[in-house]
């Protein structure tokens, strides 16, 4: 499906601000990805989330990868599965590691299925989590600073996954495989 009512603005359809804002992204990424420019039609929202994304956390880069890609396999974000496993395997996930995250589990490393099944859970049931996925998440090694870290990694996926699937603006990274 694609909604005609948004295409990917351009630097030029964007206020000051946010011209800044692609300018910096292109110098660090070498490109802006649609997603983002297509928040750059509020004046404000870009900015705003970027400084959330990129603010700090407890959880590795790795850890935070393995968040996006749960929460966007939940809400069937094309666009967020194929940049987060193009993030994922720089961060050092195989192709095959990307895909059985995005199923639910981490067999391959027992704290990171702690956190892909929490993840997973919670996103599913809307910050719910059952007893035991919440142990076996706090046996794992992680703290209730790390249960609102992931919350706070599940509300940033889901603002993208939102955005992208309501506008289905084109998918700017290799496509992620589907699952079978």
């Amino acid at each position: 499906m694609t909604n005609t009512k948004f295409t990917v603005p351009q630097r030029e359809d964007v206020s000051a601000n946010n011209q800044v804002i692609f300018d910096n992204l292109k110098k660090a990424i070498g490109f802006v990805p649609n997603l983002y420019a297509t928040i750059a039609y509020s004046d404000t929202a870009l900015e705003s989330y970027l400084n959330f994304q990129n603010s700090k956390t407890s959880l590795s880069k790795k850890e935070k990868e393995a968040v996006n890609l749960v929460v966007s396999q939940v809400n069937n974000c094309a666009y967020c599965l194929s940049a987060h496993t193009v993030l994922g395997k720089m961060n050092g996930f195989t192709e095959e590691q990307t895909i059985e995250i995005r199923k639910g589990t981490a067999s391959f490393d027992n704290k990171l299925n702690a956190l892909v099944t929490f993840t997973k859970e919670a996103t599913i049931n809307k910050g719910k989590v059952s007893e035991t996925i919440l142990n076996n998440f706090l046996g794992a090694g992680y703290s209730n600073a790390s249960i609102i870290d992931v919350i706070a990694a599940i509300a940033d996926k889901v603002i993208m996954n939102y955005i992208h699937n309501l506008t289905q603006v084109p998918i700017d990274f290799p496509l992620a495989s589907s699952l079978n």
